[in-house]
């Protein structure tokens, strides 16, 4: 089966870790033709290209700066990558035919490319809706809800559902919010098919993490809560400000490790207030965050109390990988922290409720981290190991 990938995300190896490289790994893996096309920004100062390496195909289309950047280059870049993306394809693919065009969210102006697939192929469209746009920006306070830009993004996500044949999306809560929202989308056209990951096994022992906490000058003798990942409006980061300065309890200790738009501000926070619980570490390398998760204790997910969309994290996986357990401080709508608290591998509070985050923290510094990390780990291989995507993928077209 030839397969093509469409992604915002920039991806210059397949060997790479994340939920895409994973799964598209499996599908190579399966014996499978892939081809990803992915793009590269103009300060990255790299042209369009097209090559093949490590059995798969990629190519690179210029576009904008469309990360890290202004919104108004954001905005535009976003808006020209459809038409970016499909000269590309004109020009690179024409020979090859693809049975299945595979792309995900965001961004929403992917349409023109898909149909363009779709009709000159008759391939499959299959949607994994990561990002529910421009719903998010508008809970975010960066798109005026009904005005005339917000009328337009919605116009083409209903576009996109339209053309696509399946949508999985990342949780039940998820499914529920495009069916309220969009009930003129089929219920059969919609599945669960959630951020997945092929697990890897780290062994380290507790002289190995006792180095990795030596080298960064973290305490050897306290519990460790790591919020790892994007640092940036979305996740509610003036919460876990308040958190660390609230929290009391001399056993714990907090690790921001990241990167983002909100980085500078919170290194702002770190410098006035010198916290004597807390460490702010710029972004690491996939490695060498890996070896940080695995000498910490508990993982942390916030979300801005704003939102109305049920955002799913993926860092998530990296937490129940390790074996670790969950605080989750979200908005009320997702479920991620209901799915925590059933798996019995950690805790949820509401955004914003300091008085129940500390309840939490002092709970889980309690409980048997041991038996609450085993819980961890088994709900991902149950539930989120990248067999399981590929499976609900290939088997419609099977």
């Amino acid at each position: 089966m030839n397969v093509i990938f469409l992604t915002l995300a920039s991806i210059n190896s397949v060997e790479q870790r994340g939920i895409y490289q994973d799964l598209l790994r499996k599908f190579r893996d399966e014996g499978h033709d892939v081809t990803i096309v992915t793009p590269v920004e103009r300060r990255q100062k790299v042209s369009t290209n097209f090559k093949q390496q490590e059995g798969v195909s990629i190519l690179q289309v210029k576009t904008l700066n469309i990360q890290k950047t202004n919104i108004v280059e954001k905005g535009i870049g976003t808006l020209a990558i459809e038409f970016q993306f499909l000269s590309a394809i004109k020009k690179y693919l024409a020979h090859k035919k693809f049975d299945l065009v595979l792309y995900s969210t965001p961004p929403i102006t992917f349409a023109k490319v898909i149909e363009f697939i779709k009709k000159r192929d008759n391939a499959y469209s299959y949607l994994l809706l990561k990002d529910i746009f421009p719903q998010n920006a508008v809970d975010m306070g960066m798109l005026k809800k009904e005005g005339f830009i917000h009328q337009q993004f919605l116009k083409k996500e209903k576009k996109l559902y339209q053309i696509s044949d399946t949508i999985g999306c990342m949780s039940p809560a998820n499914v529920n919010f495009v069916i309220t929202h969009n009930p003129e989308v089929s219920l059969q056209k919609l599945e669960v098919n959630p951020n997945t990951i092929e697990p890897i096994n780290f062994n380290y022992s507790n002289d190995e993490k006792k180095a990795i906490r030596e080298k960064y000058n973290i305490p050897v003798n306290r519990k460790v809560f790591v919020y790892g990942g994007n640092l940036g409006k979305p996740q509610g980061l003036d919460f876990l400000l308040e958190t660390i300065e609230a929290t009391t309890n001399e056993e714990a200790f907090f690790l921001i490790v990241g990167d983002g738009t909100e980085f500078v501000r919170i290194k702002e926070w770190f410098d006035i207030n010198q916290p004597k619980n807390a460490k702010l570490l710029q972004r690491l390398s996939k490695e060498d965050y890996d070896k940080m998760l695995a000498a910490c204790d508990i993982g942390l997910i916030f979300l801005d109390k704003r939102f109305l969309i049920p955002n799913f994290p993926s860092r998530l996986l990296s937490y129940l990988e390790m074996k670790m357990p969950v605080l989750v401080a979200t908005d009320p709508n997702t479920d991620i922290g209901d799915i925590v608290e059933e798996n019995r591998c950690g805790y949820k509070v509401l955004s914003g409720n300091q008085k129940s985050m500390q309840d939490s923290v002092n709970k889980i510094l309690n409980e048997d981290l041991i038996v609450l990390g085993s819980n961890a780990k088994k709900l991902l291989l149950d539930k989120y190991t990248v067999d399981k995507s590929y499976f609900l993928i290939y088997s419609k077209l099977k």
